[in-house]
């Protein structure tokens, strides 16, 4: 089995599991009692606070907040933002944000909330200059991803805050991390974020945690009310197991990131060339720079996604045509028609995202294979006349 889709979840890091199972039998006190046997458990929790203090740069471990994944930070973010501020019901966000977003926000509008969705160009870049005009005197929350989740593309964070306290310095900043993290560096502070989510499974944590940094001068209501737990802004008893996981997930995605960048990356790039090189009805979805190191949208012209998928599993493939929490979905991904990626591609369009744990011998097979799977569905395609086409100006371009 070849996994190529680690934006979707990723593999539990040895190490990961190692550090989390103590805290399942040994030390498996409620960290809130106060007799001694829950010391170790409340311990764990304020060190691995401190680990993802270091890991985005904050600048006290009290605006650290654990969470159950990047959904539950993305919303304790915007509606805790909101309820606090009801005064304030403009929102300002982009096209192409993750579902757990965009639907938050579909679903504030029928409350009375405006919102902006910001667009992009065809590389999949933010349009900056639409974001400045849209910010007034009313707007209580710009909410911008780090990196999208089916292509990518890196938005640059610290130019849209600057953007945003230059028109309104009142606006809270919420920046969705959860494809950033592990990938690319996280500085909260250099880039002027109020409030950041992070998901745990996203860089080989496992499902089911997560944190939200808040920083000390932006307040909210909490989501989950009832005890007094992280320090009465998310309740309920903390799942220490998981949290000393989240830690040394980041830990070992800190120590790993000139790997992504050069290694990881250099796979991305080899998978990634030899796939347009040798598939003529094949494109890049995306600008080649500004991406994290280890995902590619390629789209394949005339042909039906969820078939590349079928024969991809046939062969121990495993990628996706976007995002995981759309799977089933027979609508074209919403980020790439925000992209206005051609009606002949869309629908065709496959998400490889790779992991510090993909060998060469995999892309070296995926890309021996990926071809034969193309031919086998082009052959029985509707569009031979437009194939056939396509593949002339290909071969007299010199792009086949």
């Amino acid at each position: 089995m070849i996994y190529l889709d680690n934006n979707a979840t990723t593999k539990i890091d040895e190490h990961v599991l190692e550090a989390m199972m103590p805290y399942f039998q040994e030390e498996y006190a409620n960290p809130s009692s106060i007799y001694g046997f829950s010391k170790k458990a409340s311990d764990a929790i304020k060190e691995a606070r401190g680990v993802i203090k270091d890991f985005i740069n904050a600048k006290d471990e009290k605006e650290i907040i654990f969470t159950s994944c990047g959904s539950e930070s993305a919303n304790t973010a915007i509606k805790g933002v909101l309820t606090y501020n009801k005064s304030q019901k403009h929102i300002i966000t982009t096209k192409v944000e993750h579902p757990c977003v965009l639907n938050l926000y579909q679903t504030l509008e029928k409350q009375g909330y405006k919102v902006d969705y910001i667009g992009v160009n065809s590389d999949g870049d933010l349009d900056l200059e639409e974001l400045e005009a849209k910010i007034t005197a009313d707007t209580a929350l710009v909410s911008v991803m780090w990196a999208n989740n089916e292509t990518g593309v890196i938005f640059p964070i610290k130019k849209i805050s600057e953007i945003i306290k230059s028109k309104n310095k009142e606006t809270k900043f919420f920046v969705d991390a959860v494809q950033a993290a592990g990938k690319i560096p996280i500085d909260v502070q250099e880039n002027g974020i109020d409030l950041l989510g992070i998901s745990g499974h996203k860089f080989h944590a496992p499902k089911g945690i997560g944190a939200l940094y808040v920083n000390s001068k932006t307040l909210i209501t909490p989501l989950i009310v009832g005890g007094h737990q992280e320090r009465g802004k998310r309740a309920g008893t903390e799942n220490v197991p998981y949290i000393a996981g989240l830690a040394k997930a980041a830990e070992l995605a800190q120590d790993g990131l000139k790997y992504e960048a050069t290694e990881v990356k250099r796979l991305r790039d080899k998978l990634e060339s030899n796939l347009l090189k040798n598939i003529y009805n094949s494109r890049l979805n995306t600008g080649v720079s500004n991406r994290v190191p280890n995902t590619t949208n390629i789209g394949f012209e005339y042909v039906e996604g969820e078939l590349i998928l079928l024969h991809m599993s046939d062969l121990g493939i495993c990628a996706s045509s976007g995002s995981a929490c759309t799977s089933g979905s027979l609508e074209p991904s919403h980020v790439l028609r925000a992209m206005n990626v051609p009606f002949t591609a869309i629908h065709g369009s496959i998400r490889f995202s790779l992991s510090k744990y993909t060998t060469e011998k995999e892309i070296d097979y995926v890309t021996e294979k990926m071809p034969e799977i193309i031919q086998k569905i082009t052959a029985i395609s509707p569009y031979q006349d437009e194939l056939a086409e396509l593949k002339k100006h290909k071969i007299a371009n010199g792009r086949y």
